[in-house]
């Protein structure tokens, strides 16, 4: 399968669609994801055009791994976590349903589930509070 140029990853990068941005270079933009699993869920997105792991450049998986374990740091920080689930999701067979390479990072506290990843947006304001949380607990 080919890169969507209209993905709704590819519209943020290019300034269509707003996010609660938390940080940004010129490789990559961290954003707090709108249906969020728990305070704090965050995506990592690498700005080359890729599909997903699969067809993604080395160069680039190696560069996010790294921007995946700063804002992972950051985020254990942010939101006293107990610990962190780290997702990251190939094709639909996959479960992937945004089709722009991408990666979760989502605080997680003992004994408190996953909420779904449903279609119940996060109140913006929440999300700002908790981007502006990462944003200071992220040392890069």
């Amino acid at each position: 399968m080919s890169y969507d140029t209209e993905n709704i990853f590819a519209k943020i990068l290019r300034g269509e669609i707003p996010c609660h941005k938390v940080y940004e270079d010129d490789d990559a933009i961290v954003f707090m994801d709108v249906m969020p699993q728990a305070p704090g869920h965050a995506l990592v997105v690498p700005k080359a055009a890729s599909r997903n792991m699969l067809d993604a450049d080395p160069t680039t998986l190696a560069a996010l791994a790294a921007l995946v374990q700063k804002v992972a740091r950051g985020a254990i920080a942010a939101f006293d976590a107990d610990g962190l689930t780290i997702l990251q999701f190939n094709e639909p067979a996959g479960g992937q349903t945004v089709f722009h390479l991408h990666i979760h990072v989502i605080p997680r506290q003992d004994g408190t589930p996953l909420r779904p990843h449903s279609g119940q947006m996060e109140d913006p304001e929440v999300l700002k509070a908790n981007a502006e949380k990462l944003r200071a607990a992220i040392h890069i």
